[in-house]
C-alpha cells in the first residue's frame, strides 16, 4: 500500500511524456498544414476538419474520454459567441472538439510568436490579445472577432478572465457579452468539468481522466444593447455555475 502514491506518480509521468510526445509535432504538423490551406483559401472546409483532428489527437494522447451533453442544440450554420468556466489548459482542446461550430478563442500575443503555430492561428482568425496595448486592445478584440464572425465562425470566450488556480469559479466580466450584444449574437453558455483535474494549471504532469462539456440552450440577444449587459452575465453566470455544480 505504501509504493501506492508512488506507482500512480510514475503513470502520471508515463502518460505526461507520452502526450507530449505525441501533441508537440501533432501541433506542428497540424499548424503547417492549416497554415498552408488557410493562406489559399481562409474558409477551406478541411480547415475545420484539421483543428478538430488536432484537438482530438491531443485529448487522446492525454488519455481524455471526452463527454459532450446538449451539442444539438446549437445550429451549426449559425455564429455565436460561446462562454465557458475555465479550469484547464485542455479547455480549449475539448470545446475545440465537442461544439459543431467552427470556434476561434482570444490568445495572448505570447503565443502568436511561436514558429509556424503562430503564423497559423493568424492565418485562421484566432483573436489576439495584447494585455499591454492599453485600451486600443478594445478596439482590435472587437475587429478581429467581426471578421471571424464575417465569416461565419464563432467566438468562444472565457469570461472569468483566468483559469483559477484553485479551481474555484470567478465571476464572469462584461466583455463577451458586450461582444455579444454589439453583434446580436446569441450567447451559449457551456459548463466543463474534469479538465482541471487531468491538467492542473501551474503543473507540468498530465493525467488520463473524463472531461464534460455541457452546452446549454443559446440565449438570442436581439434587440439587446448596452444597458442589459450586466443582466445578460450574470444570468450566464449563474446558468453555468449551476451546470458545474449539478454535473
Amino acid at each position: 500500500m505504501g509504493n501506492l502514491p508512488t506507482m500512480q506518480w510514475a503513470r502520471d509521468l508515463l502518460r505526461t511524456v507520452f502526450a507530449l510526445a505525441v501533441a508537440v509535432p501533432a501541433t506542428g504538423y497540424y499548424a503547417a498544414k492549416v497554415w498552408f490551406l488557410a493562406a489559399r483559401s481562409p474558409n477551406d472546409p478541411r480547415v475545420e476538419s484539421l483543428v478538430r483532428r488536432w484537438a482530438s489527437v491531443c485529448l487522446k494522447a492525454a488519455g481524455v474520454r471526452l463527454e459532450v451533453e446538449g451539442a444539438d442544440l446549437v445550429d451549426p450554420s449559425r455564429s455565436y459567441v460561446v462562454v465557458s468556466n475555465h479550469l484547464s489548459g485542455m479547455d480549449i482542446m475539448a470545446h475545440f472538439a465537442a461544439l459543431p461550430v467552427p470556434i476561434r478563442f482570444l490568445a495572448k500575443t505570447e503565443l502568436f510568436r511561436i514558429p509556424v503555430f503562430g503564423r497559423a492561428m493568424r492565418s485562421i482568425g484566432i483573436v489576439e490579445v495584447d494585455r499591454g496595448a492599453g485600451r486600443s486592445i478594445h478596439e482590435h478584440i472587437n475587429t478581429t472577432a467581426k471578421a471571424a464572425v464575417d465569416r461565419g465562425l464563432s467566438l468562444i470566450i472565457y469570461p472569468e478572465g483566468t483559469r483559477p488556480r484553485d479551481g474555484v469559479m470567478r465571476p464572469f466580466k462584461k466583455g463577451a457579452f458586450t461582444i455579444a450584444t454589439s453583434m446580436q449574437l446569441p450567447v451559449v453558455p457551456t459548463a466543463i468539468r474534469g479538465s482541471r483535474r487531468v491538467w492542473r494549471p501551474g503543473s507540468l504532469m498530465i493525467k488520463s481522466g473524463t472531461i464534460e462539456v455541457t452546452v446549454m440552450a443559446p440565449i438570442e440577444t436581439v434587440g439587446l444593447g448596452p444597458p442589459d449587459v450586466d443582466g445578460l452575465r450574470k444570468r450566464v453566470n449563474t446558468m453555468v455555475i449551476g451546470a458545474v455544480n449539478t454535473g
